[in-house]
């Protein structure tokens, strides 16, 4: 597939517009110049100064039963976790880095007046919603719409990312591989038995299976399902659907080995020395290792990620793997224009040929410790970096992103510089 992109740098805080018909090459795609070229000591003085001055909060998932923080109870289409524990570990590597001021809130109907009354400057966003539809959403939305800068997806890609379904469309169109897909929803029809919808029909063919069936918006492996033979696809679906009350994700079983890869923004931080790259920030390639009992990853509620579960890849055993993977991811982030980071899970057919499985939009972010460490954190060591380096490379990112994409959302961050 070609990918061609027509570079238009704006340079806002001078006041002048420049055209550059400048592209790199990369392969048999075009990356378009990176953000602000030449300003990193720029952009280091607006970190270090916007860690000491600026109030950020750090939002986890708030809890629907918890007094005040919704109006009515309602399902969450989503498995539902707090993740505070990770929001603590994200503050504790802000506040090291110099952050005078961190707070953790809730994701939740008084996030507004919390917000408010606090006096917070920008958000960080570690939260997979609270309850409802597309509650990956819910969090960037308001802040949207009440004028705070944050750090995170917006709330149309949240929603994009999230959506199994959606996220695949994207790339099928994108000329990304995928695995073969549909989605299907028992309330929506009398018929119990997908194999004789049109959309089935069209995205398997004759195919028997196997399948795997599983949320259209999860996490952590929750609820996902092989089934050898269509015949028993109802079974599985009607199973997925109790738990969820949402869209039921059936897509064909990839029988290969898996991999997982994280890709971010250009802007990335080692030993607090900022750098910029001309393409996304592609890292952490590994292989989710399966037991013999496992034909699909185990979910991290049931069984901890351990260093004898993901295999980081190596690049002088495994570099051709490593670089179709990061291909693939910057493909990802580039062609959808993604603006905070994202994990790729991808896995290979009995064939060897790589397909795009899903994407985490909210990458697990906990500080690697001794007996459990996270899928994105396992590959730093490989960049020369530390968990506080991904912290301040996301942080120094975002900043780079408001004050030259979204410079009316970061209005109040500009008046804490000098």
């Amino acid at each position: 597939m070609a990918f061609a992109t027509a570079a238009l740098q704006t340079d806002l805080e001078d006041g002048a517009i420049q055209a550059s018909p400048k592209v790199f090459s990369l392969g048999n795609r075009a990356v378009t110049p990176a953000r602000r070229i030449g300003r990193l000591e720029q952009l280091e003085g607006q970190v270090a100064q916007l860690l000491d001055r600026a109030h950020i909060a750090v939002v986890y998932g708030g809890d629907k039963s918890a007094p005040g923080a919704v109006i009515r109870q309602s399902v969450n289409a989503r498995s539902w976790k707090s993740y505070r524990s990770v929001a603590e570990d994200i503050a504790e590597s802000l506040e090291r880095q110099g952050a005078r001021k961190v707070s953790l809130l809730a994701d939740d109907m008084r996030l507004g007046e919390r917000l408010q009354q606090e006096n917070v400057d920008m958000v960080w966003l570690n939260t997979g919603g609270v309850q409802g539809r597309s509650p990956m959403s819910h969090g960037a939305a308001m802040l949207e719409m009440m004028g705070v800068p944050y750090l995170g997806h917006d709330p149309l890609m949240s929603g994009i990312l999230d959506s199994k379904y959606i996220f695949k469309q994207n790339v099928s169109y994108l000329g990304l591989p995928t695995a073969a897909f549909t989605v299907w929803n028992p309330a929506s029809t009398s018929n119990p038995d997908p194999r004789q919808d049109r959309r089935f029909r069209r995205a398997f063919g004759d195919f028997n299976g196997p399948f795997i069936v599983k949320p259209v918006s999860g996490r952590a492996s929750l609820h996902v399902h092989v089934v050898d033979e269509a015949a028993d696809l109802a079974d599985a679906i009607d199973a997925v659907y109790s738990a969820t009350e949402n869209d039921v994700l059936i897509e064909t079983y990839l029988s290969g080995r898996e991999y997982c890869i994280a890709v971010g923004g250009p802007v990335v931080s080692r030993l607090t020395c900022l750098d910029r790259y001309e393409e996304p920030f592609a890292f952490s390639a590994a292989e989710r290792v399966l037991g013999e009992d496992e034909r699909i990853f185990t979910s991290m509620d049931q069984r901890p990620i351990t260093g004898d579960r993901i295999s980081v890849l190596n690049a002088d055993v495994d570099g051709s793997m490593i670089d179709e993977l990061k291909s693939i991811a910057r493909s990802v982030y580039e062609d959808m224009q993604l603006e905070s980071v994202i994990r790729l899970d991808i896995r290979a057919d009995a064939n060897g040929v790589l397909h795009i499985l899903e994407a985490n939009p909210k990458p697990d972010l906990a500080a690697p410790r001794a007996e459990k460490t996270s899928i994105i954190c396992t590959g730093l060591p490989n960049e020369g970096m530390a968990y506080d380096d991904l912290i301040r490379s996301m942080f120094a990112d975002r900043v780079d992103l408001l004050f030259c994409k979204r410079r009316g959302a970061a209005t109040a961050l500009d008046g804490l510089l000098d």
